[in-house]
């Protein structure tokens, strides 16, 4: 099972960077999906938008203004969950996950991790 980070940047005073990092540090796999092509940890980032096998997670660092063409997306990945880290709340987003039997969670990747929530 792996976590899908959308809003993935290699800049490390991203939170999408520090998630990455603490994710492969506590053993989860990960995907990643950002705006610019790039590599941290020895992984691509990807800018297109792949089937990727095995999503069980979607964290969020993409705000609610860039989110809608990531609706349809994102839903048919058929993750587990779609976690809104601060500032990626949208009412909208979760209505649409909600009727797909999608869980939603507004929490913070990193605090969760940190944890041992996630």
């Amino acid at each position: 099972m792996k976590t899908l980070i959308i809003g993935a940047s290699k800049n490390p005073e991203r939170y999408s960077y520090k998630a990455a990092e603490k994710l492969l540090a506590h053993g989860h796999k990960i995907e990643l999906l950002g705006l610019r092509a790039d590599e941290i940890f020895g992984q691509t980032i990807d800018t297109e938008k792949k089937q990727y096998a095995d999503i069980d997670t979607v964290t969020m660092y993409v705000g609610p203004k860039r989110q809608p063409e990531f609706y349809d997306y994102i839903v048919s990945l058929k993750p587990r969950r779609v976690i809104f880290n601060p500032g990626t709340e949208n009412e909208e987003f979760f209505d649409i996950l909600k009727k797909n039997n999608i869980q939603y969670e507004v929490a913070c990747t990193l605090v969760m991790l940190g944890t041992k929530q996630y």
